[in-house]
């Protein structure tokens, strides 16, 4: 059974509503291998159109519903995508930019999701002259079983900022039997256990899809918060007896944040492993959740093109404090000095791992790009560490400009490019720095034309315009003049120097 809020499917009731779905993408001619765009929020049609498309061989694209018209035209573009499907409150923000020739099919805004959002039941409703996902779906008789063989298309950004589709290769039959065996390990899901999976992330994001897709197909019971809230988290961990969740160090923040008579109301006994990942996770904030839950807190370190080579347990991380993890099941990791040699124990230097379990990627229309992304079929996403005598993995730095602000990977390379296109605007730097409760925020420094007078409202203001909300820094400062290197370059370093302790 699936939850969300008020309402209820059983598996047999939305296993039917995605043989309809099969049905009405084969009337669309959805064929093989043809992308299906999506900007939904967690629903049931989530898992209706991820699976219906799967079915079908073609990969679904999450698309980030932050994201704006621009931003969105560019995805599904990119990608080929002849199909969106779109909760009805999104419409708005990306209507002027959906491209010619795309059929779109909305899906109500449910109304747990409405109140969480604070969304007008106007907004909430499929607009008029627009296909109805509900009515569309039931206009088909059920289509024939056919396997999952699509995996989903991720998009990424890479250091230029310019998003990339992240495809992979068809599963087979082997590759999908180790797969299951990783989740088990670094998901803690398996079939024929009597689970509980409580999904509080949004499932645009390859972690928190992976996660529900793989519950979904075990057949767990899955509940769905519309959006986090570290009490209701808790609420819904007692009234569910949630067993399983996957989680990001900032949820832990405000989890631990809250009043110790809040934190006590709740019985969160049924809990038997939560796992996390995304971000870095400071050793005090994870030694208070240990302390707090128990010891069913798990980590992984991964990416969208790695997938999940590095895992460890709540024991592991008491004893080795600050450690990401060591290799699992089908993952290699090796640490490569700046001579391109094998670093040794308790060196450091660039990290490139990968999940050999899974199908390997191509970059959407960018196989250039695929071969330059890592040496011997390892990827490095730019992180510097070190492994210790006992194989444990440990991070020192990573991608210098990429900033990780609540789990979500912000590159501030598009930031750049957006505001340097500003009137008044001479030149910029974005970066993170230090955020209590995101882990990182951002920061851009501006360098003004002599003449130009603009306040800090209104860059957020042009950028708001132009970009998701998250991409809009939060702090900003006028410089008279940005530090360069010799070369011209701005020296970032420099800036980001004034916010260490």
């Amino acid at each position: 059974m699936i939850v969300s809020g008020e309402r209820k499917i059983s598996y047999p009731g939305i296993k039917e509503r995605i043989a309809k779905v099969v049905s009405g993408f084969e009337a669309l001619g959805l064929c093989d291998g043809a992308p299906v765009g999506l900007m939904l929020r967690n629903d049931f049609a989530f898992f209706e159109a991820s699976s219906a498309a799967s079915n079908l061989g073609s990969p679904v694209v999450p698309i980030n519903w932050h994201l704006k018209a621009e931003e969105v035209a560019y995805i599904l573009i990119d990608s080929g995508a002849r199909i969106l499907v779109c909760h009805a409150d999104l419409l708005p923000q990306i209507r002027d930019g959906l491209p010619e020739g795309l059929r779109l099919l909305v899906v109500a805004t449910p109304p747990e999701i409405a109140a969480a959002f604070s969304i007008a039941e106007s907004d909430a409703r499929v607009p008029e002259g627009h296909e109805n996902w509900d009515s569309w779906r039931e206009r088909h008789s059920p289509s024939r079983e056919l396997p999952q063989r699509a995996a989903p298309m991720f998009y990424t950004s890479g250091t230029t900022g310019r998003p990339k589709g992240v495809r992979r290769q068809p599963m087979q039959p082997e590759q999908v039997a180790a797969s299951e065996r990783v989740g088990a390990i670094t998901y803690g899901v398996k079939p024929d256990d009597d689970q509980v999976i409580l999904m509080n992330g949004p499932m645009y994001h390859s972690a928190p899809n992976s996660y529900g897709m793989m519950a979904f197909r075990h057949g767990c019971e899955i509940v769905l918060e519309p959006r986090f809230d570290p009490e209701e988290l808790l609420q819904l961990i007692e009234r569910h007896r949630v067993t399983h969740m996957h989680m990001v160090p900032t949820m832990f923040v405000r989890l631990l944040r809250l009043p110790d008579e809040i934190k006590s109301r709740y019985d969160l006994s049924s809990l038997r492993f939560v796992v996390h990942g995304a971000a870095p996770c400071p050793v005090h904030v994870k030694q208070a959740m240990i302390a707090w839950w128990g010891p069913v807190i798990n980590e992984y370190l991964g990416s969208t093109e790695t997938g999940i080579p590095i895992w460890h347990s709540s024991q592991e991380a008491l004893a080795k404090p600050g450690t990401v993890g060591r290799v699992i099941e089908g993952g290699v990791v090796r640490i490569i000095g700046p001579d391109g040699k094998p670093c040794g124990v308790n060196e450091p230097g660039e990290i490139f791992m990968r999940q050999m379990a899974i199908a390997d990627f191509d970059y959407q229309g960018r196989s250039a790009e695929r071969a330059e992304a890592g040496i011997d079929g390892l990827v490095s996403v730019g992180d510097v560490g070190y492994l210790d005598e006992d194989g444990y993995l440990f991070l020192c730095d990573r991608k210098r400009d990429m900033v990780i602000s609540g789990g979500v990977n912000i590159y501030p390379a598009e930031i750049e490019n957006t505001l340097i296109g500003m009137a008044g605007v001479r030149d910029c730097a974005v970066f993170g720095v230090p955020d209590d409760e995101f882990g990182e925020r951002l920061c851009a420094c501006i360098e003004l034309e002599g003449s130009a007078n603009l306040q800090a409202s209104d860059i957020q203001s042009y950028l708001r315009q132009r970009l998701a909300n998250f991409k809009v820094p939060k702090e900003i400062r006028f410089l008279e003049t940005l530090p360069r290197e010799a070369s011209g370059k701005i020296f970032k370093r420099k800036l980001r120097d004034q916010y260490k302790a």
